[in-house]
């Protein structure tokens, strides 16, 4: 079998920590599939996040539409010429700072519930809305407003978004004592490059909106899955019929969450159900797209690591430019 996986370690790259004896989580992690199979090591370079890194990765070019309209087409949201697509995620605003929220275990019913509440704000525009994770969501709606407004990890003075979407944004933040859905990342769809021609039909796999939506903006087949385990069959399965790209998210969710040890776990599971599933796979490609630190709970832009089953043109050790990596790894 030709078909190659792509194994995306979502914020795989991390800093040394301190409860780790001053090593990474994933030098820690006892990943025996991968360190046995993936026998060429090579480097491209990062980037802050996910989208911007996939569509150069994908496409060799970096995107021109923003973060909320690309995982818009990842929830199958209406993304037509009129409207224009909010990313939100939970946060605390106090005092006059907006505080990202990762663990949203003790409020993330109430929140999206409150945010449906009041959903009525926005209804001379028309607004579709689809939760995701933890409390995220992606809302659309017949709006020309696109503010320019600080998005996560990382904390920030606070900015009153405009009109009635902050109102809405206020009205739940009033509620929940300053916790609500705080939007950022926010526009409308702009020009789409090709994907290059080695990948036509891939399945991309995840429980991110944001993969899928780059995999959806270049016509591959896209599967929104959110449980881990489930995930992997159905990659072994469409890999028979063709390239797949399977995006471990959960790496880099802990990563925010600060917790080392979660992030090992899922390494060392993941490790697991690659050897489950895909013993007998001949191309494996594993990669990381940035570092997300478990010290901080912050991205780190850095050179990430690209390892792989098989031989390529290029050397051991390399550092591939990212526009460079499909089509020196395919052909």
């Amino acid at each position: 079998m030709n078909n190659t996986l792509f194994v995306l370690l979502d914020g795989a790259e991390d800093d040394p920590n301190p409860l780790l004896g001053g090593k990474k989580p994933i030098e820690v992690a006892r990943m025996p599939f991968l360190r046995s199979r993936a026998t060429y090591h090579h480097k491209t370079t990062g980037r802050a996040y996910t989208h911007l890194f996939l569509n150069e990765f994908f496409t060799g070019h970096s995107p021109e539409s923003p973060r909320a309209a690309i995982e818009a087409l990842g929830l199958g949201l209406d993304m037509d010429s009129n409207r224009t697509a909010y990313r939100l995620s939970p946060a605390e605003i106090r005092e006059n700072m907006i505080i990202w929220s990762y663990n949203t275990d003790d409020f993330r019913d109430a929140l999206e519930k409150n945010v449906m509440d009041n959903l009525g704000i926005l209804e001379p525009y028309s607004p579709d809305i689809n939760f995701f994770l933890n409390g995220r969501a992606v809302l659309t709606m017949e709006c020309d407003e696109i503010p320019d407004l600080p998005g996560p990890p990382v904390n920030a003075p606070f900015v009153e978004v405009p009109g009635d979407l902050g109102k809405l944004v206020m009205r739940v933040a009033d509620i929940m004592n300053g916790i609500t859905d705080y939007p950022w990342g926010c526009g409308r769809l702009g020009r789409i490059y090709p994907g290059f021609r080695s990948l036509r039909g891939m399945t991309a796999i995840s429980d991110s909106p944001t993969s899928l939506g780059v995999c959806a903006s270049l016509g591959h087949k896209i599967e929104l899955i959110k449980d881990l385990d489930a995930r992997f069959p159905v990659a072994a399965e469409a890999l028979k019929h063709g390239n797949v790209f399977l995006h471990i998210d959960e790496v880099d969710e802990y990563s925010h969450q600060k917790d080392p040890f979660k992030k090992i776990r899922v390494l060392e599971h993941t490790d697991d159900l690659m050897k489950e599933y895909f013993s007998d796979a001949e191309r494996i490609v594993y990669f990381a797209d940035h570092g997300t630190s478990c010290v901080t709970g912050e991205h780190i832009i850095t050179n990430v690591p690209v390892w792989t089953t098989f031989e390529s043109e290029f050397r051991d050790g390399e550092l591939i430019p990212l526009n460079r990596v499909i089509q020196g790894l395919l052909g």
